[in-house]
């Protein structure tokens, strides 16, 4: 019985080789180790991995391994789905809705700062991402907030930071949560 080698045993990324295709008014130009896709919506770059190829062909981008290796194969569908999310964002953008809820819980939107009163002795100042709009709709008297942006780490990353300054207690479900998220609430001390 032979021993293969590893190079010759490695898994191709099913999701890596299929191509993102482009929707009209997407532009995709790989310059100097970056990708940059620009939209309706506004403009991303990102750095190309160092083990994948990017091949910008008519309406489509699709990316290969740069060397034969596991390093190429495990790459090739992280870059892919990188791509994808891009040009999703320049396209149709991503939201991330946040809930308050709590007895005197608010947010007030300053520009480009969230005002948060959350239950403490001092007001919360978060300044906004520079490509993270922020929206209170009127009829929420400011228990949601609405975050929006073409780049879906950064709005996510806001969302989780908001998040963070006041988490959902177990006990009462106050705080602030992701719109959908269910806390696991706990029953209190029992009474005598």
């Amino acid at each position: 019985m032979e021993l293969q080698s590893c190079s010759q045993n490695v898994r191709q990324s099913r999701v890596g080789k299929k191509p993102v295709f482009l929707p009209k008014g997407v532009s995709v130009a790989v310059k100097g180790g970056l990708i940059e896709v620009k939209g309706p919506k506004g403009e991303l770059k990102r750095p190309v991995p160092d083990h994948v190829v990017v091949e910008v062909g008519q309406g489509s981008v699709s990316v290969k391994p740069a060397a034969e290796g596991r390093d190429g194969a495990r790459c090739q569908g992280l870059a892919r789905a990188l791509i994808n999310t891009m040009v999703m964002g320049v396209t149709t953008g991503y939201t991330k809705v946040l809930q308050i809820i709590g007895t005197g819980y608010r947010a007030e939107l300053k520009g480009t700062r969230l005002n948060l009163s959350l239950g403490y002795c001092h007001p919360i100042d978060f300044s906004l991402p520079a490509d993270v709009k922020a929206e209170i709709p009127a009829d929420s008297k400011g228990t949601m907030i609405i975050l929006s942006g073409c780049d879906k780490e950064k709005v996510g990353q806001a969302a989780a930071q908001v998040r963070s300054f006041r988490e959902p207690s177990p006990y009462g479900g106050k705080g602030v949560r992701f719109q959908g998220e269910k806390v696991r609430e706990k029953a209190g001390k029992g009474g005598k």
